[in-house]
């Protein structure tokens, strides 16, 4: 079994949550009651979108594991307006702390129709943001939020779009679907 769950801004990409029982947080149990299926994957809890879940576990290595080079898109939108040197930046992989990436594949956009994220983000009249799409292989720890703030882009929203041939289309946050 495969499931396709938007992830709404907020939620742990986990089943049970370890924090603080006067503060807690919404997991994946609050809108999958599927037993035996785990996430391929992660998704960081300020980040929104595809998020892949399986009871296979062949395949969740096949779709998490970084040997196997899944293609990842995301629709980020940046604080500032993003000048050509920082994109080539991007496009040739950038150096992080936990070493180099591989290139990322990007293109400018206009900004999304994208459902409203709640909270919205920080609306600022001095400062010009934009929207960019981003195509990675691999999925480090908060990786395409690094890799723009590395290139003076600090992110401001981070939508998971697809996975593979795998997409959030047609679903709202907090909706999944089985294939």
């Amino acid at each position: 079994m495969l499931i396709l769950f938007n992830k709404p801004f907020g939620v742990l990409s986990q089943f049970t949550d370890k924090g603080t029982a006067d503060s807690p947080r919404a997991t994946l149990s609050d809108y999958i009651d599927v037993p035996k299926v785990y996430p391929a994957g992660r998704l960081d809890r300020d980040s929104e979108g595809l998020l892949l879940l399986t009871d296979d576990g062949r395949l969740q290595a096949r779709i998490a594991h970084p040997k196997f080079r899944k293609p990842k898109t995301y629709l980020v939108q940046v604080e500032g307006d993003p000048q050509e040197a920082q994109l080539a930046q991007l496009r040739a992989g950038v150096t992080l702390k936990d070493g180099p990436t591989r290139p990322a594949k990007l293109r400018r956009l206009p900004a999304p129709d994208l459902w409203p994220r709640v909270p919205p983000v920080r609306f600022r009249k001095t400062v010009p943001d934009a929207w960019l799409e981003v195509t990675i292989t691999e999925g480090r720890n908060r990786q395409v939020r690094r890799m723009v703030a590395h290139v003076g882009l600090p992110c401001l929203r981070l939508v998971r779009w697809s996975v593979g041939d795998w997409t959030v289309t047609g679903l709202a946050p907090g909706e999944w679907r089985a294939l």
